[in-house]
Order: structure tokens, then sequence, then C-alpha cells
């Protein structure tokens, strides 16, 4: 396991983060796993090596976590967690609220992370001039260690909000999507947030897209017709093969993995499963060296212009 440090928290984290949400949610979603098949694969994942853990109020899998990391040195896991943001502002009472609630379920008495999940354009300056106060006494108090916003990247393609939280020096860490068919938070997120030392989660680095191939004709396909993509550069009859017929990667998503987590300005790359062979497939991806640099070259410059899809 290869470890970074993330941003000015100092905190020495893994590249591979496992993440608690997504459409498995540790195996949760439709009740694929029980609970302690989930427990179970947490443990998995941290005694592979992985030492950070992202999940939310709004996953309802931090009681999962918890159990994990009780059976575990908590000194030696990082915990991200993040306050759900409904259609309406929430309240500093209710902020401080919620952060017990997780507490409560992760079985801790600090969070390393905690974010406001999924920040708007529009809601930023109430936040940042209500919320955020109140985050620093949490973090003044002991209960919060390190302050952290997360997009939403489906509502907001550009990542207006971001692009202003990377300039404001109250953000400790953030979480950005970002992945080898949109790769538009190069500029406006990863190079500004590496210039402030702003700790920086990758989140999407694998969607539909890149796991069904179905699915990725389908994108592929809108990316030609929106004229994001050259026709030129893609076979849809086998788009992406160069990747595998090259030797360069297995498969498409350890390719994606691969080319996220070596990105500038990226420390920790999230991979959500419910299912121990994933994880063991995301751990032997993250173990295996760079793309060669023309296939990264490559990647970067078919996808240069797309901006209109996550790959979801």
């Amino acid at each position: 396991m290869q470890y970074r440090t993330l941003g000015r928290t100092g905190l020495n984290v893994s590249v591979l983060g496992l993440g608690a949400g997504g459409p498995s949610r540790l195996g949760q979603h439709d009740n694929i796993r029980t609970k302690s098949e989930s427990v179970d694969l947490v443990l998995r994942g941290l005694d592979a090596g992985i030492n950070f853990i992202d999940t939310a109020e709004a996953y309802r899998t931090e009681d999962i976590v918890g159990a994990a990391v009780a059976k575990r040195d908590r000194g030696k896991v990082i915990i991200s967690t993040k306050k759900r943001l409904r259609g309406e502002n929430i309240t500093r009472k209710e902020l401080r609220a919620g952060l017990h609630d997780s507490l409560r379920r992760l079985q801790t008495d600090y969070i390393d992370v905690y974010h406001l999940h999924g920040l708007k354009p529009e809601q930023y300056d109430f936040y940042l001039g209500e919320i955020v106060p109140a985050m620093q006494d949490l973090r003044d108090e002991g209960l919060i260690r390190f302050i952290g916003v997360t997009e939403n990247w489906s509502g907001d393609l550009e990542h207006k909000m971001l692009a202003r939280a990377v300039r404001d020096d109250v953000w400790d860490v953030i979480m950005v999507g970002f992945n080898l068919l949109n790769q538009t938070a190069r500029e406006s997120v990863l190079k500004p947030a590496m210039k402030n030392d702003i700790g920086v989660l990758i989140m999407f680095a694998i969607r539909r897209a890149l796991s069904q191939p179905a699915k990725l004709k389908a994108t592929l396909k809108t990316l030609i017709d929106l004229g994001e993509v050259d026709p030129k550069d893609i076979e849809l009859a086998n788009p992406l093969n160069f990747l595998v017929d090259s030797g360069a990667a297995p498969t498409i998503a350890d390719a994606a993995y691969r080319f996220c987590r070596d990105e500038p300005g990226a420390q920790v790359i999230l991979s959500g499963t419910g299912n121990p062979a994933h994880l063991d497939a995301n751990l032997d991806a993250f173990a295996r060296p760079p793309l060669p640099a023309e296939i990264s070259a490559r990647l970067k410059r078919i996808f240069r212009n797309a901006r209109s899809v996550t790959g979801g």
C-alpha cells in the first residue's frame, strides 16, 4: 500500500481509501450483505493496509464502520464522514446534533475529517459565513480534527463550488469528482488545491461507464455527439481497448484507478464495494506501477474537451 500526506492535515493516508457509500454501501444496498459481512469487509481492507475510510450520515453505514474500527486500533484509522445538507440550509444546532449522532454511530469521540456533504454553488456563501465558524468551534473542542467539503458533481459539472473553496483558507480537505472520462477538475480544482496545500479526496474514479461495456459505449457516443470527443480517437466497437490490448492494464477499471492515483494533487482515491473479491482486485490495481507515459498522454488528449458526463 502506498501512503501520502493529506495536504495541510499532515495525516499519512493510504492512497486507496475505502468508500462506504456509492451504489454498494459496503454491500448494504438491497441487503446484498449482512451487517456482519460488511464489517468483515471493512476489516479486510484495514488489514490490507487501507487506513482511510469515508462514510456519511446519508449513507447509513457509519455504524458498520464504527463496529469495524472498534476491533482495531482507532488511532491508526482515519475516519472521514459528512453532514447531510438537505434542501433548506441547516442550522448550527443541527450541525452539532448531527456530529454527535455520527460520533455515537462510529463509536468514537472524534472525527478526523468532517465534511459538509454535496455543497452546491448557490449555498456556498451561507455555509462559509454561518456554518464554517461552527465547525471551527467543534474543531476547537476536539470533536473534529479537520474541516472538509464535498461537491455535488452531477449538479455542478464545472466544479464552481470547489473552484471557490480551494481559494478560501478554511477548508483542510476537499472531495472532488475526477476520472479519465472527465478531467475538468485538473485546472480549476487540483492545481489550486496543491498550491494551497489542501488535502484532496477523489470520488467517482470508477463509474458504471468504466466498468460496464455497454454504458461506456453509450457515454462515448454522447461525448462524440456533443463534439467533446473526436470520433477518430475512439473505436466504438471496442472502446478504450488499447488500455488492455497494449498490456498497460488487465482491465479498463484497473487503468482508470491508476490514472487517477497518479494525477498530481490526488492524495486518496476512494473506492466503494460490497464484494471481497472486488476489494482484492482494487488492492491489486493500486499495487501496480504507473500507466505507461504514452498511455496517460493519450487518455488526456482524447478527453481533453470532455466535460458533460461524469460516467455514471
